[in-house]
């Protein structure tokens, strides 16, 4: 009879217990008139969130396992701006999930957002274009890029803009979002030569197999023309007033191409003079009608 009551007494401690604890969890916290959390929903969205860091950190660990040390770091801080994002969205969902009425947070958060999201536009433009640059490797520091026209060495490649040095020493800030709405030309990805041209005309007339002679030995002088591949000429044209040549030849650091072209253009216009060919000026006939008086 004793064991019964004592049993029965356990019960009795056991049941008030998990009673306090259920209006422990069940107590309502309300912030402000139209928002009420219980203590129970606390929790469930401290679990949500705890999976949640898990997952992105489990993602980020697949995405960065092949990217190099430094766009790693770079990435980890993109990592960090969306983080935050994603928790503000499970917040919500989870919030709204477990029956509280989130309606009152977006109707007085949403003129706000707005106007941060216009603000922003362009920022997350620029940082999404710069995950993907890391991502793709379609860029890395040192490649020669030619966008809208402006051309320099990639210096560094940050998630907002990307800094390049043009030829003349002039720093060039490029928004990344320019790489997802323009043409972008890697001089360079396929290896640092590049084939360079020197285009010239010569007068009719002349000795066509010595001026390809010539041109090829101006190219093949030039300390800066790589021998192999050798120089080539092409006959383009007939053009109005002269025959037309392009001399084709590779260059091992084309972001300074303009002096080796503009040494073999001096060299040109040498070895011309010194073998009578002429380089003509565009030349026109004028008629003149005497009218009758």
């Amino acid at each position: 009879m004793i064991q019964d009551l004592s049993k029965l007494e356990e019960k009795i401690t056991e049941s008030s217990a998990w009673g306090n604890v259920q209006n422990f969890l069940g107590q309502h916290i309300d912030i402000g008139k139209d928002i009420s959390i219980s203590i129970f929903d606390v929790l469930v969205v401290a679990t949500v969130i705890f999976v949640t860091t898990i997952i992105l950190r489990i993602i980020l660990r697949i995405i960065t396992n092949k990217l190099p040390e430094d766009d790693k770091s770079k990435f980890n801080v993109v990592y960090g701006y969306f983080r935050w994002l994603i928790y503000l969205i499970i917040l919500l969902v989870t919030l709204h999930s477990v029956g509280v009425d989130v309606t009152a947070v977006f109707a007085a958060s949403a003129a706000l957002l707005i106007g941060v999201g216009l603000a922003l536009q362009t920022l997350f433009q620029d940082i999404i274009s710069g995950v993907f640059i890391l991502i793709d490797q379609t860029v890395h520091v040192g490649d020669i890029i030619e966008i809208e026209g402006k051309v320099g060495r990639v210096e560094e490649i940050k998630l907002r803009t990307t800094r390049a040095v043009t030829i003349d020493n002039k720093v060039l800030v490029i928004p990344n979002h320019l790489y997802l709405t323009n043409s972008l030309y890697n001089w360079t990805q396929n290896g640092t030569t590049t084939r360079e041209n020197v285009e010239v005309g010569v007068a009719y007339g002349s000795d066509v197999e010595l001026v390809r002679k010539l041109l090829i030995q101006a190219a093949s002088t030039h300390p800066d023309v790589i021998s192999t591949p050798e120089p080539a000429v092409v006959f383009t044209a007939f053009g109005d007033s002269s025959l037309n040549f392009k001399l084709i030849f590779t260059l091992a650091d084309s972001f300074k191409a303009q002096f080796p072209k503009s040494d073999i253009r001096f060299e040109i216009d040498k070895l011309f003079r010194e073998n009578n060919v002429t380089i003509p000026f565009p030349q026109r006939d004028i008629h003149i009608i005497k009218k009758p008086e």
